[in-house]
C-alpha cells in the first residue's frame, strides 16, 4: 500500500470513530408570546430570522394569560404558560412577561431585544452542553435514543410537536386588525421520561410539522437536543 493510500486511510478512520463536538447540537431559542400583546410581533420577527439559522432551534410558546383581554390566541396552551412559570421560578424572576426569550434554559431576554437575545445566543454558544440524542417516527410513534452524558444530573426527557408556520387574523384584542406571522409554534409539550440514557418509544399525540426531543436538566439548562419532521399524514 502507498503511503498516500495509508494516509488516506487512516484519516478515514480518524473521521468515522470521532465523537461529534459538544456543541453541535442547536442552540434552543424559547420565546413566550401571544397575540393578544401589541409587543409581540417584534419578537415574533425577530425568531423568524433566528429560526433560519442552522444552530437555532427556534420553538413559539402561546401563553394563555392574555386569553381573557380581548383575544383569544387559537395557539395558546396553558402548558406553555406552565413552562414560563417554571423557568421565572428557575431564573429568580419575579414575573413572567411577554415576549420574554429564554435560551438554552439558562439565559432569558426581551424578545424584541436583539442585542440582548444576541447576547445570550453568544453565552450559550460559550457554555455547550450536549447529551447525545436521537429521534425516528415510525407509523406514529417518537423511538429516542438517549447516550451518556447527563446521567449525573436529574433530567426530563421532553417531546415537542410544533408547526413550521401560521398566519392569524387579529379581529380583538391589542393587534386588532392585524395579520400575525409565526414561526415554529409549538402544538403540543409532554414528559416522557426521567432518564438521559437509554431508549423511549411513545406514541406522537399531535398533528404537527416537526417533533423535537429535549433532554432538560432540573436546572433548566437544556443538554440535548433532536428534531425530525413529522411522517406524511
Amino acid at each position: 500500500m502507498s503511503k498516500i493510500c495509508a494516509l488516506l486511510l487512516s484519516l478515514c478512520l480518524a473521521f468515522a470513530i470521532t465523537p461529534a463536538r459538544a456543541g453541535e447540537r442547536p442552540i434552543v431559542v424559547e420565546l413566550f408570546t401571544s397575540e393578544g400583546c401589541s409587543s409581540c410581533p417584534p419578537a415574533d420577527a425577530l425568531l423568524a430570522e433566528l429560526a433560519g439559522r442552522p444552530d437555532v432551534l427556534a420553538l413559539s410558546f402561546h401563553v394563555d394569560y392574555w386569553d381573557r383581554l380581548g383575544w383569544k390566541d387559537p395557539f395558546s396552551s396553558h402548558e406553555a404558560t406552565k413552562r414560563q412559570n417554571r423557568y421565572a421560578a428557575l431564573l429568580g424572576l419575579h414575573t413572567v412577561y411577554t415576549p420574554q426569550i429564554v435560551v438554552d434554559g439558562k439565559w432569558e431576554a426581551v424578545g424584541s431585544d436583539r442585542a440582548d437575545v444576541e447576547r445570550a445566543l453568544d453565552l450559550a454558544r460559550r457554555d455547550p452542553a450536549e447529551v447525545p440524542v436521537t429521534l425516528a417516527l415510525d407509523h406514529g410513534q417518537a423511538q429516542i435514543a438517549l447516550g451518556p452524558g447527563g446521567d449525573r444530573v436529574a433530567v426530563s426527557v421532553l417531546l415537542i410537536g410544533f408547526d413550521r408556520r401560521h398566519v392569524s387574523a387579529v379581529k380583538r384584542g391589542e393587534n386588532s386588525g392585524r395579520t400575525l406571522a409565526h414561526v415554529d409554534v409549538v402544538r403540543g409539550l409532554e414528559e416522557i421520561g426521567r432518564s438521559s440514557v437509554g431508549e423511549i418509544a411513545v406514541p406522537i399525540p399531535w398533528r404537527c410539522d416537526r417533533v423535537a426531543a429535549v433532554v432538560q436538566a432540573a436546572d433548566g439548562r437544556i443538554l440535548g437536543v433532536a428534531v425530525h419532521d413529522a411522517e406524511p399524514l
